[in-house]
């Protein structure tokens, strides 16, 4: 049996080198993305809040699970695999439980959870902020991360990413995150904006780069939100 095991280990370690090694030889010249931006924000988050159980809400392929979990907090991450995606995904960083924010199965709460880029392409915001929310423990925390506009609701801008689906990319603005708040009892601790592209909303124009950090009062396109349970 350990014969097995060392021959299916040895089998794994030589097909995860190959992948890394095309993806590293796949790379391409890119301008800084809000990537940047998001995962520096909700890191600052874990660390100001000193969350030890962290829940990451659509984790698709990202590496973010996993660097969590390389800062300490316990983490667990889902998402809806084909709802977004196409056919099944595999995250080679972290262990993704397939599950739906909109009518989760999980059963235990968390200090905090993150939804990073992920909020705008599920149609029924309200139902996944419910869910969102009823993950967190009395006073957790938030983090939210999503394509903003201050005084305009747009249901949907043309996205072209990874997904080969008609998925929807929507721009929030102050009268969604109202009544996130005020329909599961949340408060903002902390809200940044960014100006992403040359153009009036969320993916319209050329990307700006690096992402410029501007007052709400100035054009931006992307917000990052701390929101606290009560």
């Amino acid at each position: 049996m350990n014969i097995f095991k060392r021959a299916a280990y040895q089998l794994f370690t030589l097909l995860g080198r190959e992948v890394c090694r095309r993806e590293y030889l796949s790379q391409k010249s890119a301008e800084l993305n809000e990537r940047a931006v998001e995962y520096s924000f909700a890191l600052r988050c874990v660390w100001r809040t000193s969350a030890q159980t962290v829940l990451d809400v659509g984790s698709g392929y990202s590496s973010w699970p996993a660097l969590l979990a390389k800062c300490g907090c316990i983490v667990t991450a889902i998402d809806s695999m084909d709802e977004y995606w196409v056919g099944s995904i595999f995250n080679r960083h972290f262990h993704i439980i397939k599950d739906d924010i909109t009518k989760s199965k999980l059963s235990k709460t968390f200090d905090l959870v993150t939804c990073i880029s992920t909020l705008e392409h599920i149609p029924n915001h309200q139902d996944a902020v419910r869910g969102l929310f009823s993950l967190l423990k009395p006073e957790g925390y938030l983090v939210l991360t999503v394509p903003y506009n201050e005084s305009r609701y747009v249901e949907n801008v043309p996205c072209g990413y990874a997904s080969g689906k008609p998925n929807i990319c929507q721009v929030f603005s102050r009268q969604e995150v109202n009544s996130w708040l005020e329909k599961n009892q949340g408060k903002i601790v902390e809200q940044r904006y960014f100006e992403m592209f040359d153009g009036p909303l969320y993916l319209s124009g050329n990307r700006i780069s690096p992402p410029r950090e501007v007052s709400v009062t100035g054009k931006h396109h992307f917000t990052l939100i701390r929101i606290q349970k009560a």
